[in-house]
């Protein structure tokens, strides 16, 4: 029985039965609470079957975002239905990355879709604004470009956004917040939209309320983030930041400023620090340096604004703050550096900058107590740059290096002054440390041997005062060591340096002290034949670079190519009378060095990961506590990447071939040539001169035949002119003929048409007439017809009414008839009764005929009246 039961049950329904029965109620109900009852059926099933829910009913859940809207309860069903859809389960069979590609483009392909969702911010319900809100998040990461063109697309879409900055509740703002961030990382034209409505003081705002840097939380990163996203590489930003006040708006925020603190408990110490504060200062910092991009139109106005509000000295005083995070420090630098770069104003001032210097911790890791004595700004960058430090410190001397160099980029007067400082300072015997200069001239010592960034940052300084500055490289030149008097021997100062080179090539030191010293005597002997001169003077230095070029392994490639780079350097700009001849040159460079080998060691250099891939790489210290992958100089990379070729070319050219230098004027070799040259010009121009009387002759005589025939023309031209004139006044009368003959014709048309117009409404008149009687005539025969009709059925009224009182008449005579009837058969059985007989054959009659008489009066009574 029960098996008989079960086979007669229906088959169970699988969930994808389900899913499609619930989306055609959806698709199909009228009333609301169907519509909710088959979404909330279609939400269960979201997180498990996105795929199906999606294929059959994400038209009808965007459908009901506008049929729903009124309904809070409806919308937030179909919102979080949706939401489950853009994130189902990992471990659903159905999840894939293509649903939600597939469910973006359904948004992204109608515009109207995107503009529901924007159309819900303005609904004050909490879902209503938080889940929209996501929602559009989920469809940007599936479609990013499609939605911001939506976005852009739909009326009051950035007003509403940006709006939601200013909710009070949390969540709804951090959404909000989050999906700015998102939408501005890529789209200069949303980025504009989003600053035009006063996105910049709605994300100062909002810093504030949470704390402000020191004490924030994590949506102060959030707001920096946005920040940045509305201010990099956008000019036009950047100036209405700049001119609404958002560089006063920095240096509330950066320590140092005015600023308020997010409210505590009373309790709590007022100095609390938010565990995010570094990471937001650091924020700011970049943020900062995001307006002072090298080589952007607006960096020159950003840096003027910056200095005015102070922030140059703010990021000083936090730069050598003792209480700040090392990567605070490191970017303080940088912008710092970034500040000043190219600003002829600001570098002028800058050295007047005083700061306190770092205190160095003692043995047991107790500071001195006394603060120390402040010092002016370049020294102590310097002091911080050549200092022996450990290799975590790195970052923050390149940073100190960099903020030197944008002290005397492109400003000669500077370079020039700061490097007769250095030369001053080396020559009195000031302290060693705090001048680059005695730094380079000192050679290696035992600390430079663990600290190679010592001399490495003491050459990139120098390195950039003479760098394509012949006045630099002659003062630097006049720099001498030993002294005469005292019977020791003078060194000049490249003489000197290429000694330490060597000496460092030699025993092997680090590479890195090899390479910055290769790197500044590359670019000072560069298009300067006094200075390759002077580096001849010591010959053997030529036999010890090519001995360092032919040294072999896979470990000395980058030494090796700018050992050679160097050797293709001075044989390049040497000359006949350099201490070692061209031609001598040339036959080290080809048999003791060998062409091959030459040309292998500048291709290998050039292909070096580090020269090739220079500008991918950071240029940054290690985490692990080692010596940093830094080698080069950015500016040395780019000059030897611009004159590889150049110096591949060199080894090919013929020691008789001088290069003419500008400011040396012209070779004394080509002077004899150049004479023969002067006199055979000097003869072919008296050649010229003949030529030119002959011509003049020839010139005289077709002037005069021009003269003639411009009076020919002149006639010509006149002829013409008269003719011309006839040509208009005929045609002129020819078209007052033709004026007159149309209009004419006009006024004939328009007397023909008059006429027919009026024949045309005498017809229409006398048809109106006729038609006004024929309806008159049938309106009298249509009146007297019901005047007949109305007299009939007077009379058919009267006649019934006289049917209906004989008809009531015969009724009542009826009714007494019968009641006569009755009582005479009770007579009748009474008299029966008394008499004790049997009724006679006539009364039996008459109780089995009753009165047949009545019955017919009630016929007659019943039948109608005619």
């Amino acid at each position: 029985m029960m098996r008989m039961l079960e086979a007669q049950a229906p088959a169970k329904q699988t969930a994808t039965d389900t899913i499609s029965t619930l989306s055609g109620r959806l698709a199909s109900a009228t009333l609301l609470e169907d519509r909710r009852a088959a979404i909330l059926g279609l939400r269960s099933f979201a997180k498990e079957y996105p795929a199906s829910v999606a294929s059959g009913a994400l038209r009808g859940l965007i459908a009901s975002l506008t049929k729903d809207a009124e309904d809070v309860d409806t919308l937030k069903v179909v919102l979080e239905t949706l939401l489950m859809l853009f994130n189902p389960d990992e471990h659903s069979p159905e999840a894939s990355d293509e649903i939600a590609l597939w469910l973006a483009d359904e948004f992204t392909q109608r515009q109207d879709n995107i503009t529901v969702l924007l159309d819900l911010l303005e609904t004050p319900d909490f879902y209503s604004r938080l889940y929209p809100l996501q929602l559009i998040r989920a469809i940007y990461g599936a479609r990013p470009e499609r939605t911001q063109e939506c976005i852009l697309t739909a009326p009051l879409g950035t007003p509403r956004l940006v709006a939601m900055l200013d909710d009070p509740r949390d969540a709804v703002r951090t959404e909000g917040l989050v999906l700015l961030n998102d939408l501005s990382r890529s789209s200069t034209e949303l980025q504009k939209l989003f600053v035009f409505e006063n996105a910049f003081d709605k994300v100062f705002d909002m810093i504030q309320a949470d704390g402000s840097l020191a004490q924030g939380s994590v949506i102060v990163q959030d707001c920096l983030s946005l920040l940045a996203n509305l201010v990099r590489f956008n000019a036009s930003n950047q100036t209405t930041f700049r001119e609404t006040g958002g560089v006063a708006r920095f240096a509330q925020l950066l320590p140092g400023g005015t600023k308020k603190k997010k409210p505590r408990i009373p309790e709590d110490d007022d100095d609390w620090k938010s565990p995010q504060a570094d990471k937001n200062i650091w924020g700011l910092l970049a943020i900062l340096r995001m307006f002072l991009v090298k080589g952007s139109t607006s960096t020159l106005p950003n840096q003027n604004a910056f200095h005015k509000h102070g922030l140059l000295q703010q990021a000083l005083n936090m730069a050598f703050d003792s209480s700040s995070a090392l990567p605070i420090k490191i970017e303080a630098l940088n912008t710092c550096a970034d500040i000043i770069r190219g600003n002829s104003r600001i570098q002028e001032g800058f050295a007047q900058l005083q700061v306190h210097p770092f205190i160095e911790p003692l043995t047991n890791g107790v500071t001195s107590p006394k603060s120390p004595m402040p010092v002016y700004i370049i020294d102590a960058l310097l002091d911080l740059a050549l200092t022996p430090a450990s290799n975590e410190m790195f970052d923050l001397r390149f940073a100190a290096c960099e903020c030197i160099k944008a002290y005397f980029y492109n400003h000669m007067q500077i370079r020039v002054h700061f490097l007769n400082r250095a030369i001053g300072g080396h020559v009195e015997g000031g302290d060693e440390t705090a001048n680059a200069l005695t730094t380079l001239l000192a050679g290696s010592q035992g600390s430079q041997t663990i600290d190679p960034y010592r001399t490495w940052f003491a050459a990139t300084l120098i390195f950039h005062l003479i760098f394509d500055d012949l006045e630099a490289k002659n003062i630097l030149m006049q720099v001498k060591e030993g002294d005469e008097a005292s019977g020791e021997e003078v060194v000049t100062c490249i003489q000197t340096l290429s000694a330490h080179l060597i000496g460092s090539l030699q025993l092997g030191e680090d590479e890195r002290i090899s390479i910055a010293y290769l790197m500044l005597l590359t670019a000072w002997l560069f298009e300067d034949a006094s200075a390759v001169n002077d580096f001849l003077g010591e010959a053997s230095s030529i036999q010890s670079l090519v001995q360092a070029v032919l040294k072999p392994g896979d470990d000395h490639v980058v030494t090796r190519g700018l050992c050679a780079a160097l050797l293709g350097t001075i044989y390049e700009f040497s000359t006949k009378d350099s201490p070692v001849p061209r031609r001598d040159l040339q036959a080290i460079l080809t048999s003791k060095l060998g062409r091959e080998k030459y040309l292998n060691a500048i291709k290998e250099l050039r292909h070096h990961p580090l020269v090739r891939d220079f500008e991918v790489m950071p240029q940054m210290g290690s985490a692990g506590g080692s010596l940093p992958d830094v080698y080069f100089d950015e500016t040395f990379v780019d000059f030897l990447k611009d004159n590889f070729s150049r110096l591949s070319r060199a080894i090919d050219r013929d020691p008789v071939i001088e290069i003419i230098q500008s400011h040396e004027g012209i070779d004394r070799d080509l002077v004899d040539s150049l004479r023969g040259q002067l006199d055979e010009k000097n003869q072919a121009i008296e050649k010229l001169q003949g030529d030119v009387l002959t011509l003049d002759q020839k010139l005289s005589q077709e002037q005069a035949d021009r003269r003639r025939t411009q009076e020919s023309s002149d006639s010509q031209v006149s002829t013409i002119k008269k003719i011309n004139e006839e040509l208009h006044i005929n045609h002129e009368n020819d078209i007052r003929k033709l004026e007159r003959a149309h209009k004419q014709a006009t006024l004939e048309l328009e007397n023909r048409y008059n006429l027919q117009i009026v024949a045309l409404n005498n017809k229409l008149q006398q048809a109106s007439k006729d038609a006004s009687m024929n309806l008159a005539r049938s309106k009298q025969e249509f009146d007297e017809k019901l005047h007949e009709a109305n007299v009939a059925c007077a009379d058919l009224e009267r006649r019934l009414k006289a049917s209906d009182s004989a008809r009531s008449e015969a009724l009542e005579t009826v009714r007494a008839l019968e009641g006569t009837q009755k009582k005479t058969r009770d007579e009748i059985s009474t008299v029966t009764q008394t008499l004790g007989t049997p009724p006679s054959p006539t009364i039996r009659h008459i109780h089995a005929h009753p009165f047949p008489f009545p019955l017919f009066l009630l016929y007659i009574a019943q039948s109608p009246i005619h």
